[in-house]
Order: structure tokens, then sequence, then C-alpha cells
């Protein structure tokens, strides 16, 4: 069962447990889940149980004391390798935390381990399989982290997108997520992929979870766990962006009816965002061949044909058309925001559907990818499913300089999905 971050830190607050115990409980839980769902590529658990005794000591350091977290492998963790699911970084030990890292110790938390990436978070799976079902895709990138929060092993973990790696796998796994705008949260200690769409992202169990995080690592003002009046969404079924199944496009249907049922205003979002997929792509082959160039130059056959048919794809294209990419974007973001200005959110699928079968890919990413582009926060919300039982994911999108309303009118939104 997926732990709740808020309960997880409030029993440390209260006494009832102590940051040892949830650090055995995590290493518990993951040694019963981990031959199944193989989410881990590195368990520090003896500096996760040194780490919990110090803070078992005191004093308290913040709202998020002894909480255990798992952190995606392209982020740098102290004294731990960052590999980036490649041969190619094997052995590489981080000599300092990143960012975001340093920042989770701050407000208390216990690093448990490192989670599996795809191939330096492009689309080479890894070996995580999904929990909900474990004949199909956890999604990617970021797959250990959204797999390890959805079997209950941590109750938050640190993901990364630049395309759909946060949204897609919390989708597929039913977990929330939180993608805050590009350069909300310095990118310092994380493998660069594509400096105008990268940025660190969070996985847990719901999404007053994840505003509990946002203010713990971002400097937020505190986020309350719910607005009180009914928003204004702008519907968004997704089929301008490409495919979406058929289970897809009736829960988003039912999740419209039953937030309009609870007093939110709904109205057709009336975008054509669907050439800013290409851009997309363009910004992403390009600036990943710039980062990449000496990978692609030194060591092509320790590439998956994937990545390296991608970084020279990048290799062909000019900086004109990167820059005409990103200035459409632009332009698309202010008519965006602009909208906003009126709406609190887009409430749009988060994947096409639910986690597709098999292991040999992660799913696509095409609910995202205009978003990311234009820069604008994300938050995945859970609480829907197929027949069988099987995740459906929504995502709302809102104005960046508006996260903590977005926030709050996720957790609104949520609240009526369960």
């Amino acid at each position: 069962m997926t732990a709740s971050l808020r309960e997880t830190a409030r029993t440390v607050v209260d006494g009832s447990t102590t940051a040892t115990r949830l650090v055995e409980e995590a290493l518990e839980r993951l040694a019963a889940t981990e031959p199944d769902i193989h989410a881990w590529v590195t368990v520090a658990a003896d500096a996760a149980r040194a780490e919990a005794r110090r803070l078992d000591a005191g004093p308290h350091r913040g709202p998020l004391h002894g909480v255990p977290v798992g952190i995606k492998d392209i982020v740098d963790v102290a004294g731990l390798p960052t590999e980036c699911g490649s041969p190619l970084r094997a052995g590489r030990v981080a000599d300092r935390d990143a960012w975001v890292v340093a920042r989770l110790r701050d407000a208390g938390a216990v690093v448990l381990g490192k989670t599996v990436t795809t191939e330096f978070a492009y689309f080479r799976p890894g070996p995580t399989r999904n929990p909900r079902d474990l004949s199909r895709t956890p999604g990617g990138s970021s797959s250990g982290s959204a797999a390890a929060v959805a079997a209950g092993v941590v109750p938050l973990a640190v993901g990364t997108q630049t395309a759909g790696s946060v949204t897609r796998p919390a989708a597929f796994c039913g977990i929330a997520s939180y993608v805050p705008p590009v350069g909300a949260l310095p990118y310092d200690g994380v493998n660069p992929m594509c400096p105008s769409l990268d940025t660190a992202g969070f996985f847990a169990a719901t999404v007053e979870d994840l505003a509990l995080v946002r203010t713990a690592v971002g400097g937020l003002p505190e986020v309350p766990t719910a607005r009180t009046d009914a928003p204004t969404l702008l519907l968004m079924r997704g089929d301008e962006l490409g495919p979406v199944e058929t289970e897809m496009a009736d829960a988003l249907e039912r999740a419209a009816t039953a937030v309009g049922a609870a007093g939110a205003r709904i109205t057709d979002a009336r975008l054509r965002l669907g050439p800013l997929a290409d851009d997309h792509v363009t910004v992403m082959e390009y600036e990943s061949a710039r980062s990449m160039r000496d990978e692609l130059a030194s060591a092509p056959e320790q590439l998956s044909d994937i990545l390296r048919e991608m970084l020279e794809r990048g290799a062909t294209l000019s900086g004109a058309a990167c820059s005409a990419a990103l200035a459409r974007a632009t332009a698309q973001r202010d008519l965006v925001t602009g909208m906003l200005g009126e709406a609190d959110a887009i409430l749009l699928p988060a994947a096409p559907g639910p986690a597709p079968k098999g292991l040999g890919a992660t799913g696509l990413p095409t609910m995202s990818r205009p978003f990311q582009l234009m820069n604008l926060p994300a938050v995945g919300v859970p609480g829907l499913a197929t027949a069988d039982g099987v995740p459906l994911g929504l995502q709302l999108v809102g104005h960046p300089g508006r996260e903590a309303e977005l926030l709050a009118t996720a957790a609104w939104v949520a609240e009526r999905l369960r």
C-alpha cells in the first residue's frame, strides 16, 4: 500500500514512531518487493540507518524529519554512484549532493538509495516493473522512483522530466506527481540533457503530499490541503496532441462530470497545441546532441540504438531551428497563460491511456510535451482506473506564477475523484 507522506511525517512529530523505525520499515518493504519490481539500483542501508540515528538524537530538523526518500539515478547523492542507467557512467561516485537532495536533507529527509532510470533519462527501459500490474511498464524515465512510491517502499521520491518522465510514470503507477516550471528549482547536481526542458519533479501518494514537499524544498508559502471554493477549469481532451484511448477518454468525461457536479466551472480549452509537440522534439534533440556530444563521439557503441539515433538527428539540426521552436513556444505560452489568468488550470489526460502491456517500451509522452516546452507546471492526479483496475491518471496544468494555487486546485479535484 502506498504510504502517505503527510501521515508519515506526522507520526514522527507526535512521537508514535522514529526515523530509525521508518528506515527499517522501508528497508523491509524494499526487500519484500524488489525481487518483483526492480526499482532500485543502489540501496544505502548503512548510511540511511546512521542518518536516522542522528535525526532521532534531535533536534527536529524540518517538515520531512525522518522520512525515507528515493532519488533517481541521474541525480547526485554524495558518496553514492550516479550511473544514469548507462555503462558510460559505471562506477562514477558523486562527491556532493545535488541541490534538490541537499534541500530534502535540510528538511529532515533520509536518502534510502538511488532508483532506476532509463538510459540517460531517455527511452530505453530499465528493469523496473509496474507495481500495479507486473506485466505493464511503469513508464519512463523516472520509472524506479514512481515504482518505489507505488510499491509503498518510500512515501516520496525524486524524478526528473524533460518530456513526460514524471507525469507519465505517476499516471501509470496510480500515484500523484508534481512538475514545477523549468528553473523554479535549481538543477545543480543533475545530469543535464536539455537545459530548456529539464526539471526535477516529485512522486507521492497524494496531491496533498506533494504540496508539503514543494513547500519544504522550494520555499513556496504553505499550501492549503485543498481550496474551499470550486475552481474554473479548461477541459482539454488530449486528442489534439495524439491518439487517446477510449478508456482514458471515458475516464476524463467521468472526471469532468464529477467535478462539475461539485461546482467546478468547466469550459473547453480551445487550444491548438499539437504543433508544439514537434517543436518539443526539435529542442530536445538539438540540446541533447550538444549535451552528449562527447559520449556520441567517444563511445557510440555503448549507447542504445534509440539514444544514438536521436543524438545523431540532433547533431544535424541548426541553432536557428531550435530558436524558432522556442520562439513559437513562447508565443503559445503567452496565449495559454493569458487564458489561465481567468481560469485555475487546464484539465487533461496525463497519458494516452493505461500503462501499456510489456516492458520493452515506456509509453508515449504526447500529453506532456507542449506544456514542458511552454514551461508550465503540472500536477498528476490519481484516482481513476479501467474496469480491470489499471490506473488512469489525469493532470492539471497551471500558471507558472501560481504554483501554490495549482496544487490547491489539484487537491480539490483529487478529493472529488476518490
